[in-house]
């Protein structure tokens, strides 16, 4: 095919990323700086572009930031730089159909609002049609785009549909009241999403007006990551966006500044809900000035999961569930946050006194060296860890370029490693004060102690001098096709059973990953244990015989590695993330995790307690409703006892307050080892060192008793129609779908893929995304697919949209006639070729993770399955036929025997 064609080309004309000393830039651009890896450079027409190349994964995303978020909005207009990031996607005359491009092009694409910017990217496969056909498509929508009266139309209450979907959580809406209290004046204190009325009233021209003024290449940042030649990236970039003029009109900058807060301020909401809410706000500085580090330490220490001080302060006491914090620097200013979440029989009032007690003893009580050096640490591992995955920095470094810069990054990793406790304590006293929080009520105080915020600084002046790092080391060009990976990957066994699967290779920041898969236990051994099972996972990594929980989140952190635990019925998975340099360790960490749990007695009282809070909340939660309602339509022929039994929420509760620390320790020591284990390792690791650690820690690590997986054949379900009223929901949720018998490797399959790829698929290009959302505009979130299991024969069609409640017999309407006429007439040899494009280039995308190849490679040695099969897959669907597509719709595709589950805050009229 010519993509593979010009692929090759391409690929062959990149040289190494060190290689390139000296650029050939196009006329008239210019090298603005560079930092640890990244180059920016400055067009004629104002256009800043960041270069970031990445030879270790075969991909490229462009991401383009505009210097415009809800910050900008004028009165009438809140929520316009949201509504406005809907209608860029509705196309311009070049482009007029965005969704089904991104979908030709497989690419993971979004665009996101905040206060200060707004955002686009797609991730493609680095062919250069790809990356020309981006850079193409983003620089005609910079100044082209419709924003048409018709499409505003429709988007409008899409836009409403998202909005009504955050009014149904609570502790969301407690958190724009919040915003509005705290900030009075400046627009900081309306929500990106915007309100209502301003959202369906908002006239097209003044739309049209904020598009133009703001959608310029002087207000924009370019950020092109992946592998690249560079000069050649720049003569693309130049080639596409160097041809738009630079406008003649002058931003205004905002200028507003919130006045000093004088005086403590308090929300109160009163809406249906099962889990109780207490936050305290104060008023902080911007993300760009020197106190943001030690804020941040202050918010992590407070808050930590199980170290911080509100931690212990209100869940070990069983005065709350959760608690969280959080520092919050944007542009202009900041908000330092703390929440709580509390079930219903525990006090609010008790514990807003705790939460203001302990955040106002900071002051009294200085952060020590340890807690500010744990805080530190984690904080500082998740930066290192986000500039790992080179094709999320882009998206990272949006929120950087918002507040000015985008080395604002580095500077304030740098910042946060020169924190000392004096810091933290000097940033508590200045800003922890009653007139400065907002939660309370006014009290008269004839000397009030206010807390004066400082202006957000130059940025120009702040970095004019900065000096990034070392560049973080670079991967190699690593070619993720079927064929290669397959040559590249290393199998063998354990003598107890434990099976592994290497594919090492050079990777950025030399990270590696792992997935790792336990099996235990009989259908008949498994009886009564569903709830045990799960819990006995969740409390793997709540402590060991020689760590605490808290320990081990410390040992974690010094490893710069994230060990994640979970599982239930018959399996426990564990995924690591780490580096080179660390991975043994990580890899002995985890074995001490899962082979020498202690079960203390406090943890396990709080994850009970987390779980009760979480099945209360569902119970008012349209989502959770029909999501459980529909499963247990689903599968309801399973005996209560029986692990593939769906509880009500009403029974799980029941369950989890039944368990004792006593069956989960007995459920370990009865099922638990490591005989059926599967691992798959991908990245910067040494495969003898690691196979020297699972031989050591797990090599002699047998099941106690017998294990057979349990099938889940499907058993026939007669179609149903079911309605659940949530009352005082703005959004309510729709859920379809119906199983039949077929395994993945059906020769049918393929086509069904396909189907439902078109039907309801893609980037908001399928069937049903074309008509419920981009045409009548009912949905927010439209899907529908077809599955298939890899061992039984168990396939379903499903599909989920969120609306508002009054548009239900609408989008019955639509989705019932896209079903009948996708089985009736089958779809186009032009939908076709697109799809089965879109769908080959994702699995592409897909593979060049590093976490998601290395779940296939631990799944596919439990299906004994290689990557032979994955190619024969794609060539399946690379050969489909229209006629073979449209046979397999038709005879699977059946709205008849649906399972329908609407919840939702229905009038009578509508259910």
């Amino acid at each position: 095919m010519k993509a593979v064609a010009l692929s090759a080309a391409f690929v062959l004309a990149a040289s190494s990323i060190h290689a390139q000393t000296e650029l050939r830039l196009p006329e008239g651009m210019q090298r603005v700086t560079s930092a640890e890896g990244i180059t920016e450079y400055a067009m004629p027409n104002g256009l800043h572009v960041l270069l970031f190349p990445d030879d270790s994964k075969p991909i490229v995303t462009v991401n383009i930031t505009y210097k415009v978020g809800s910050r900008h909005e004028g009165y009438g207009e809140t929520g316009m730089a949201h509504l406005l990031e809907h209608m860029v996607f509705k196309g311009t005359p070049k482009h007029p159909n965005i969704p089904k491009e991104l979908t030709e092009h497989g690419a993971r694409a979004n665009g996101t609002t905040s206060f200060d910017r707004t955002n686009y990217y797609e991730t493609v496969d680095d062919t250069e049609e790809n990356v020309r056909w981006a850079l193409d498509m983003e620089s005609d929508r910079m100044v082209n785009s419709f924003i048409a009266r018709k499409d505003l139309e429709t988007e409008f209450s899409v836009v409403r549909n998202e909005y009504e979907s955050g009014e149904n959580n609570p502790q969301g809406v407690q958190r724009k009241r919040m915003l509005a209290a705290a900030f009075q004046w400046h627009n900081y204190g309306h929500s990106t999403i915007g309100e209502k009325s301003d959202i369906e009233g908002a006239p097209i021209e003044r739309l049209q007006a904020y598009y133009k003024n703001y959608y310029q290449p002087d207000n924009a940042v370019l950020v092109v990551v992946g592998r690249m030649d560079q000069s050649k990236m720049l003569g693309l970039v130049n080639e596409y966006f160097g041809k738009i003029p630079k406008p003649t009109r002058k931003i205004i900058p905002t200028y507003t500044e919130e006045p000093i807060q004088d005086g403590e301020r308090q929300v109160t909401l009163r809406r249906v809900g099962e889990v109780q809410v207490v936050a305290c706000d104060f008023r902080s500085v911007a993300g760009t000035h020197q106190d943001e580090a030690p804020l941040s330490i202050l918010a992590e220490l407070m808050r930590d999961d199980p170290s911080g001080r509100l931690y212990k302060a209100l869940v070990e006491t069983k005065k709350a569930v959760r608690v969280s914090g959080n520092q919050m620097g944007l542009a202009e200013a900041g908000l330092l946050s703390f929440t709580a979440q509390l079930r219903p029989d525990q006090s609010l009032e008790e514990a807003k006194k705790i939460m203001l007690d302990v955040i106002d003893q900071v002051k009294d009580n200085p952060p020590t060296k340890e807690e500010v050096e744990k805080a530190r640490k984690r904080l500082l591992k998740n930066i290192e860890l986000s500039l790992k995955q080179s094709d999320r920095v882009g998206l990272t470094l949006t929120e950087y370029i918002a507040m000015g810069d985008w080395r604002l990054i580095f500077l304030q990793r740098d910042n946060l490693e020169k924190v000392t406790p004096a810091d933290v304590l000097r940033v508590a006293q200045q800003y922890i004060k009653p007139a400065n929080r907002t939660i309370g009520i006014f009290i008269p105080d004839a000397k009030p102690d206010r807390a004066e915020i400082p202006k957000a600084p130059d940025v120009a002046s702040l970095m004019k001098d900065f000096k990034g790092k070392a560049d973080m080391a670079q991967g190699e060009n690593f070619d993720p096709s079927p064929a290669n990976i397959e040559a590249r990957t290393h199998r063998g066994s354990l003598p107890n059973g434990l099976q592994y699967a290497f594919l090492a290779k050079k990777t950025r920041g030399s990270s590696a990953t792992a997935s790792m898969t336990l099996r235990f236990g009989t259908l008949e051994s498994l009886k009564g244990k569903a709830t045990i099972s799960a819990f006995t996972a969740d409390m793997l990594d709540t402590g060991t015989a020689h760590k605490t929980r808290e320990q081990i989140r410390d040992a974690l952190d010094g490893l710069k590695a994230r060990v994640n635990v979970g599982g239930g019925d018959q399996v426990v998975s564990v995924n690591v993330q780490t580096d080179r340099e660390h991975f043994a360790e990580t890899l002995r960490l985890a074995a001490e995790i899962l082979r020498e749990p202690s079960f203390p007695e406090v943890e396990f009282d709080k994850l009970k307690r987390q779980a009760l809070s979480r099945i209360e909340r569902s119970k008012s939660e349209p989502d959770a409703l029909a999501g459980n309602l529909f499963q247990r339509i689903s599968h309801p022929k399973f005996a209560k006892d029986d692990v593939r039994y769906t509880m009500t929420f009403d029974e799980e509760a029941e369950a989890i307050k039944a368990l004792t620390i006593e069956q989960l320790k007995d459920f370990y020591k009865n099922f638990y080892g490591a005989s059926h284990a599967t691992i798959g390792i991908v990245g910067d690791f040494d495969e003898a060192e690691a196979t020297a650690v699972l031989r050591d820690k797990f090599g002699d690590w047998k099941n106690p008793g017998d294990y057979q997986r349990i099938a889940h054949d499907y058993q026939q379900v007669a179609a149903q129609n079911e309605t659940i009223q949530t009352p005082d929901k703005a959004n309510a949720v729709y859920v379809a779908g119906y199983g039949f018998q077929m395994r993945d490797d059906d020769p049918e399959y393929p086509a069904l893929t396909i189907g439902g790829y078109m039907l309801g698929g893609g980037f908001l290009n399928s069937r049903l995304a074309t008509r419920i959302r981009q045409k009548e505009g009912l949905s927010y979130g439209v899907s529908g697919a077809f599955r298939a299991d890899p061992m039984d024969k168990d396939a379903a069609f499903s599909a989920r949209m969120i609306y508002n409640p009054d548009n239900l017999a609408k989008l019955e309407v639509a989705f019932r006639e896209e079903i009948e006429r996708a089985q009736k007439d089958g779809f186009t040899a032009q939908e076709l070729e697109a799809a089965k494009t879109g769908w080959l280039k994702s699995q592409k995308v897909a593979r060049s993770s590093d976490a998601g190849l290395a779940g296939s490679l631990n799944s596919y040695l439990f299906y004994k399955r290689d990557f032979n099969w994955s190619a024969q897959r794609e060539q399946k669907v690379q050969n489909l036929t229209l006629e073979e597509v449209n046979a397999a719709t038709k005879k699977h595709l059946d709205f008849s025997k649906m399972i329908l589950v609407k919840a939702g805050s229905f009038k009578p009229s509508l259910q």
